[in-house]
């Protein structure tokens, strides 16, 4: 896939320019979204991340075309995770709900700088290290693994990185609006807002840590990795307030990750011995039996996981509800 400069910085700057209205537009004045207005910039964001798959297939090929769209359910996916994550942490610092559109698109921000940083560092490795495929197929099977046991009942306000910041910085207990430093008595203190901010961004590490490799285990292609990962965050804000209640409902959706991780781990450590030489292994040379997973099952296999994990989830809190009407 030939991807020119002129394109890639007429992409980044496209991308800027989305998040920069986001800002100006919605953020700087504080308020809490109505169903109506997240529901049509949801259903905006959604429909351009589509085209732009379109647009990938029509005049790159629909095999790269197929690698956007898998990967792009897959950071989608990965992003919805991160969601229901920021929701624990907002509820853990008590976030006042107008200030809420600040706290999750300086989160989404964060979250795109950071995969922006670990896009970058993937294509090098890759570029220069044929051999990191086994190392990001191993990562994605622990990461799996930690995904399918992962609990989001733990305390993000009093995890031990925060404590540690709380020993570190001064910090008061109170908001002062939505500022992230306030004076009391003469003294600079950084408020709840700050501690919520810092706590969002190791989270958005985290998760960075998560969905790089998993898209590199999906496509080659760092324009594609970058377009997945940068669509796949518009519109999280919105979405965030639009989908609500239904984040706590999806209950199998990190199993379901864990599912699609796994998945992506055995097709990445498959590609490693289609083509990397192995000095202890088949007298050094790729084996050429193991099959390469094509992109359209990869594709799939994603959306059959995704759907069955939201149907699962959604049975099961619906007969949770129902099981106190019963009794």
């Amino acid at each position: 896939m030939q991807v020119t400069p002129l394109v890639w910085i007429i992409t980044i700057l496209v991308t800027i320019a989305f998040f920069v209205y986001e800002f100006f537009a919605h953020v700087r004045k504080p308020h809490e979204p109505s169903i109506g207005e997240s529901a049509r910039w949801s259903a905006f964001y959604v429909g351009f991340a589509l085209l732009f798959g379109v647009g990938i297939g029509v005049v790159s090929g629909w095999n790269y075309g197929g690698e956007y769209f898998a990967g792009y359910l897959t950071e989608k996916a990965l992003s919805i995770d991160n969601l229901f994550v920021f929701l624990l942490v907002m509820g853990a610092f008590a976030v006042p709900k107008r200030f809420q559109q600040k706290v999750l698109m300086i989160g989404i921000i964060i979250a795109l700088v950071l995969r922006g940083a670990f896009i970058a560092a993937g294509a090098t490795l890759i570029e220069n290290f044929s051999w990191i495929f086994y190392a990001f197929g191993a990562l994605l099977l622990f990461l799996a693994w930690r995904q399918a046991f992962a609990s989001h009942e733990s305390d993000p306000a009093n995890s031990r990185f925060m404590r540690f910041v709380r020993r570190t910085l001064p910090v008061t207990a109170e908001y002062d609006e939505d500022r992230l430093s306030t004076r009391i008595g003469g003294k600079r203190l950084f408020t709840p807002m700050f501690l919520t901010i810092v706590a969002i961004g190791f989270v958005d590490l985290i998760f960075a840590v998560d969905s790089i490799p998993a898209i590199y285990g999906l496509t080659n292609e760092a324009y594609i990795v970058f377009t997945a990962n940068a669509l796949a965050l518009m519109g999280l804000r919105q979405l965030f307030f639009l989908i609500g209640g239904l984040l706590e409902r999806l209950v199998y959706l990190s199993q379901g990750l864990a599912v699609i991780l796994a998945f992506i781990g055995v097709k990445l450590v498959f590609h490693a011995l289609h083509v990397n030489e192995l000095p202890f292994i088949n007298g050094g040379e790729p084996i050429l039996w193991v099959p390469e997973i094509p992109i359209w099952f990869s594709l799939a296999f994603i959306a059959l996981t995704i759907t069955v994990a939201t149907v699962l989830s959604l049975r099961k809190t619906r007969r949770r509800e129902r099981e106190p009407l019963d009794a």
